[in-house]
């Protein structure tokens, strides 16, 4: 029996758009291209001026300020959702953050509240969303987040956003288990170095991209786009089996890094 990638009907919640190269944009575009509606989130009033372009551009239904470090904007986000759509398809979670002097530094100097501070917006984020999503997620759903390789190696000045996307997938994988009678699957994609602007925060990010690049068997880094495409794969019913795991967009990087 042939199935074609169909989204059309679905109702999705994308977080993390910053620009337009951004991993959470890139699901967005692909999401939207296959029929999804969308919700989309900016950071803050600064932030608006470059996510509000964007999320018109891909018709999307809601535009909604969200900063998980704010009390009850999370919350209002997915109150908005209820009253708009009454049910939520899947949700896209594309967001982190580490104070510079943490994220620059040795993991065996981070601070107690950099720690917190970085595991809350990147990891526990994730959760929140999950327990919000979960009663609106009716005819079961998918919950994806975005980690990275150095969750698992040691990346030379990935410092603390090592441990904090362990904990993520880790995450991942405890919700699978927990929602999965619900019919809600929990996945977390992995590309590899791109050129992001929360990529540009880590020290020396360039040279890790060179080096990705000529370790990878590919030799070629993925893009934004191939983020996307993957993304609504898995969001749509072809994927319907698939939970629990961590999907690695980077021309085989992983195996050889």
């Amino acid at each position: 029996m042939t199935q074609t990638l169909d989204l059309t009907g679905k109702k999705g919640l994308v977080v993390g758009i910053a620009n337009d190269q951004s991993i959470a944009y890139g699901c967005a575009k692909h999401c939207r291209a296959y029929g999804a509606d969308l919700a989309v989130t900016y950071l803050n009033e600064k932030a608006d001026k470059w996510v509000r372009p964007l999320a018109e551009g891909l018709g999307a239904s809601l535009v909604l300020p969200c900063d998980v470090r704010e009390p009850g904007q999370l919350e209002a986000t997915f109150a908005a959702i209820e009253k708009e759509w009454g049910r939520l398809d899947f949700v896209i979670h594309s967001i982190a953050y580490a104070d510079k002097d943490d994220l620059h530094g040795r993991v065996t100097d981070c601070s107690q509240d950099g720690f917190a501070l970085a595991m809350d917006v990147s990891c526990h984020s994730f959760i929140r969303m999950a327990k919000l999503a979960e009663p609106l997620m009716t005819d079961g759903g998918c919950l994806m987040t975005v980690t990275f390789y150095g969750s698992r190696k040691v990346v030379e000045h990935y410092n603390v956003m090592g441990p904090v996307k362990a904990a993520l997938e880790t995450a991942t994988k405890y919700m699978a288990h927990e929602l999965g009678p619900k019919g809600i699957r929990v996945l977390a994609l992995s590309p590899g170095p791109l050129k992001t602007r929360a990529a540009s925060g880590i020290d020396r990010f360039d040279e890790l991209m060179e080096q990705a690049a000529a370790k990878a068997p590919t030799h070629q880094l993925a893009t934004i786009d191939d983020c996307g495409s993957m993304a609504a794969f898995l969001v749509s019913d072809l994927a319907r089996a698939v939970t629990g795991t961590t999907i690695f967009i980077d021309g085989g990087y992983h195996i050889v890094g």
